[in-house]
């Protein structure tokens, strides 16, 4: 649930890392944690547990940029990426449905390479939903 509701709010990055694994791992803390806001129900103060979900947050941002760092230094793209970002280069504002269409490419599978290019830097996203579009670098 968490990491759905992360996606829908622009944190496309979640896709590729656990944000429930994270509380998962910290299930102890995370317990910890709530009971103690909602303890002074109502009225809770909620500094403590905004507190420990930025934490989360930060350390699977950190363990996405790990990876992302191994697969950049472990492989270049590949070639279907490679398709998409010179499609991009000809056409930039280009959105993810005109790419796969274009490209006859499942659009599910152009959002992921999008993701992880912009991820890698590659390509910027300008935009949000249907108005998004991919610009190289």
């Amino acid at each position: 649930m968490g990491s759905l509701l992360l996606l829908k709010n622009g944190y496309s990055w979640i896709q590729y890392v656990s944000f429930e694994h994270e509380i998962e791992s910290r299930k102890s803390e995370y317990y910890r944690v709530l009971m103690q806001t909602q303890r002074n129900r109502p009225g809770e103060n909620v500094t403590d547990w905004l507190t420990f979900f930025n934490s989360c947050l930060i350390n699977i941002q950190d363990q996405l940029l790990l990876k992302l760092k191994e697969q950049t230094t472990e492989q270049p793209i590949s070639a279907r990426d490679k398709r998409i970002l010179f499609f991009i280069q000809h056409h930039p504002g280009s959105g993810s449905g005109e790419i796969a269409k274009k490209l006859d490419l499942v659009l599910a599978t152009v959002k992921k390479s999008l993701s992880k290019m912009v991820l890698m830097g590659l390509i910027n996203k300008e935009g949000r939903g249907k108005s998004t579009g991919y610009f190289v670098v």
